[in-house]
């Protein structure tokens, strides 16, 4: 059974950093392409940022393009999300997901995602 779980969110100020975690479990890890996405309220599910193995080039959302970094520990099975200079805009609940794609309608899907973390950001 595919297991996803996402810590590390909270309340930060603007400007401020967190770092996301996700353990990952009941599947191959190593070179399994892994991504974060994100959900504010009242909105579909929007993808931040992807990777397929640690030595080959990340990939990122527009809006979280220079802020935002993406790893993984593959002797851990872990999937991490650094975020630096947030912004209010970046509240939402982050998911570690796998095996995402847009459906006709553009509509972000993953077949598997966390329970998700809530990121708020806000002075």
């Amino acid at each position: 059974e595919v297991q996803l779980v996402e810590s590390g969110g909270g309340w930060v100020q603007p400007g401020g950093s967190l770092r996301l975690s996700c353990a990952a479990s009941g599947f191959t890890f190593i070179g399994d392409a892994m991504s974060w996405v994100r959900q504010a309220p009242g909105k579909g599910l929007e993808w931040v940022s992807s990777i397929v193995d640690s030595d080959q080039p990340t990939n990122y959302g527009p809006s979280v393009k220079g802020r935002f970094a993406i790893s993984r520990d593959n002797a851990k099975n872990m999937l991490y999300l650094q975020m630096n200079g947030l912004k209010p805009e970046d509240t939402a609940v982050y998911y570690c997901a796998r095996e995402c794609t847009y459906d006709s309608g553009y509509k972000l899907v993953c077949r598997y995602r966390g329970q998700g973390t809530q990121v708020t950001v806000s002075s």
